[in-house]
């Protein structure tokens, strides 16, 4: 998962609006908050695997204090949306690496715990260290 942030906004005569400031041009919408917070995610979803399929580089996340000090981002809402990354389309490469026993078993139970694969469970663990290394 990466988590996001959302600006929500409305217009008087509109319904509820969210823009993704860490990904230029990403907008979705809901008639309700709890709507517009829902599509945010699917919005998030295929704005990143356009910019995969153009390979293009994901834009370096910011904190929400950044965004709020935006102008443009007066009066919003914010809210953060977990982006299950794991959805998109890509080919996937078969790597090998070398870990001891000990890391590999810890590794097996996590991963059987929270009913993920390996796989799965390294992918988003490595994703969450460089989000965190990147916003830091």
């Amino acid at each position: 998962m990466m988590q996001f942030a959302i600006a929500i906004h409305k217009d008087e005569l509109s319904e509820y609006g969210v823009t993704v400031p860490d990904l230029p041009g990403c907008f979705s919408s809901g008639d309700t908050i709890e709507d517009a917070i829902a599509s945010a995610e699917e919005a998030i979803l295929c704005h990143l695997e356009g910019l995969l399929l153009d390979d293009q580089p994901v834009p370096t996340k910011r904190s929400i204090e950044i965004h709020r000090s935006n102008p443009e981002f007066s009066g919003c809402v914010w809210a953060i949306v977990d982006a299950d990354v794991s959805r998109l389309s890509g080919r996937t490469v078969r790597v090998n690496i070398t870990l001891s026993e000990r890391v590999l078993a810890i590794i097996d139970d996590a991963a059987t715990r929270l009913g993920k694969s390996r796989s799965a469970l390294l992918t988003e663990a490595a994703l969450l260290e460089i989000e965190k290394r990147e916003v830091a």
